[in-house]
């Protein structure tokens, strides 16, 4: 076993006692912010990466984009308003840059949607960004049980001089 499936499996384990993976819903959103926020913290603490912290503005851009997917019937980075993640990053008043985005269309719960971005080296890449300091994650549940999961990574603008 390789010490990235290790230490996958080993946040997924200590997430897990938690409570089981659940389906986003309105009053369940804020625990699952925070059970992804202490997996990938958990994957980052492991390559000697800072933390990363909830951000509200950026959990709000990834909870409209994550809708629009399943309005759209797509995953892909573009708003049916032909928006990029930059400008939504930037709608919604972070006042940051924006780092990456990871998206994921499927019906798996956030750890194991963040088990299998990290899988991905272009996904894993954004979710291991060195200079990311803030991070927001929404899902958006269908009917059908289909998960839509939007994660946005950002880095705070340095302070201006006093």
């Amino acid at each position: 076993m390789s010490r990235l499936h290790f230490l996958l499996g080993a946040a997924a384990a200590a997430l897990a006692a938690c409570g089981p993976g659940i389906a986003p819903r309105p009053e369940d959103a804020s625990r699952i912010q925070f059970r992804a926020l202490d997996a990938m913290n958990t994957l980052r603490s492991a390559r000697g990466l800072v933390p990363l912290e909830l951000n509200s503005q950026l959990i709000a851009a990834a909870a409209t984009h994550s809708r629009d997917m399943a309005r759209q019937q797509r995953p892909w980075a573009f708003g049916s308003d032909g928006s990029s993640p930059i400008e939504r990053v930037q709608r919604s008043g972070y006042p940051g840059r924006f780092r990456g985005m990871v998206i994921s269309e499927t019906f798996e719960d956030e750890l194991e949607t963040i088990n299998a971005w990290m899988i991905d080296p272009d996904d894993r890449r954004i979710l291991l960004d060195s200079e990311a300091r803030d991070m927001g994650i929404a899902g958006f549940r269908e009917p059908n049980g289909k998960l839509w999961w939007t994660l946005i990574t950002g880095a705070r603008s340095p302070a201006p001089f006093a």
